[in-house]
């Protein structure tokens, strides 16, 4: 169902979960369209790592570290067949070839079986142009760790080429829905970056949404209906154990962590409208944060603390407002469209990510920029 307008979509903040609640059909109308990444992406070069073991490696790191970056839409990894030589260390590296072909960055590296069980990774990162190198580092692991140290590996490799920290050592958190009728299914899930690794954090034959990681990766955060009511529950990924932090009457949803971890942004309607509500976890006090009889939900922290993004229909359709955390008067952020929802920030806090509705009904990602105020499509 396409939403027209945020007044008829009362419990926005549901819409998921309606979703997932309403008998739907398997070829239903949901077309997802995957646009190219960033113009000009850097070519880049990731030679297959040396093994000195007998059997395969248990990981193929080249492999990882080039979908790593590829995925990223910053660079395009020369494919394998396409190598001139296989260089598994900078003594082996002929620079004048590589610069020949066009290709300003190269990798090489090797595994080393040790001993004890463990495995040895050696990498290099070489600036072609120059004929220098640019980072290296050797670390040991056990095999069961290899594929986390291949994305250490890209995290390495991006921040030196960008001067932006990677992000392919985090997880990501996310809910299957499996079944139907009495049988169907919801599972909160976990996964590395790239989707391996995945395991189930809670089971459910009640609708689950809306996680959201603490910022030193160890909790979520997230709405579970059980109880046929929805409730917010924060969890320890790695125990297991949980404590529900609010389960007030109406709608309790949209967490999101303070970047300090110490208190979370709600949606709360406990006073009959959906507002935005800060909940202290070290003493369990909420603070309401807006006042206004338009729906205010989905609440995304700044990184500095500040001040809080959220979805408001206030102006007479869905836009992105920003409140300090004083309780000032809220500022409308977006202008163009009718539609802009879901507002995620940058780690600089520069630039605001966000769901917007073209002319054409379409939905796109849209990036703005906070300084100069223009908004680019994805």
């Amino acid at each position: 169902m396409e939403p027209r307008n945020m007044k008829t979509l009362r419990n926005l903040l549901w819409t998921w979960a309606l979703c997932l609640l309403l008998p739907v059909r398997a070829d239903a109308g949901l077309t997802i369209e995957i646009t190219s990444g960033v113009e000009g992406a850097t070519p880049i070069v990731i030679v297959p790592f040396g093994w000195q073991g007998k059997a395969p490696p248990p990981v193929d790191v080249a492999a990882v570290v080039s979908a790593d970056l590829a995925r990223s839409g910053r660079f395009a990894p020369l494919p394998e067949q396409d190598l001139i030589s296989r260089p598994t260390r900078g003594s082996e590296v002929n620079f004048r070839d590589w610069r020949l072909m066009g290709v300003g960055s190269l990798l090489v590296g090797r595994l080393v079986p040790l001993g004890d069980g463990r495995i040895r990774l050696e990498f290099q990162l070489f600036d072609t142009i120059r004929g220098t190198q640019l980072a290296g580092y050797s670390l040991t692991v056990r095999p069961g760790n290899l594929r986390q140290a291949a994305h250490y590996v890209s995290d390495v490799v991006y921040e030196t080429l960008t001067g932006e920290r990677g992000a392919f050592q985090t997880r990501i958190a996310y809910v299957t829905v499996t079944g139907t009728g009495k049988a169907r299914r919801y599972r909160l899930q976990v996964a590395d970056a790239d989707g391996y690794g995945q395991k189930t954090i809670v089971s459910s034959p009640e609708p689950l949404m809306s996680p959201a990681w603490s910022p030193d990766g160890r909790r979520l955060a997230y709405v579970s209906f059980e109880g046929k009511h929805s409730a917010i529950y924060v969890q320890e990924v790695a125990t297991g154990k949980r404590v529900e932090v609010s389960r007030d009457r109406g709608i309790n949803g949209a967490p999101a962590w303070s970047p300090d971890g110490t208190r979370l942004a709600l949606t709360l309607s406990r006073d009959g409208n959906p507002e935005i509500y800060i909940l202290d976890l070290r003493n369990g006090q909420r603070r309401r944060l807006t006042h206004h009889p338009a729906i205010d939900t989905e609440p995304v922290w700044e990184p500095d603390g500040n001040g809080i993004l959220f979805t408001s229909d206030r102006g007479g359709g869905p836009q992105i407002y920003r409140i300090p955390l004083s309780g000032d008067r809220a500022r409308r952020l977006t202008f163009e469209g009718g539609y802009n929802a879901s507002p995620d920030v940058s780690p600089d806090g520069k630039r605001i990510a966000f769901v917007h509705r073209d002319a054409q009904g379409r939905y796109r990602i849209a990036l703005l920029d906070r300084e100069s105020g223009q908004m680019q499509l994805l």
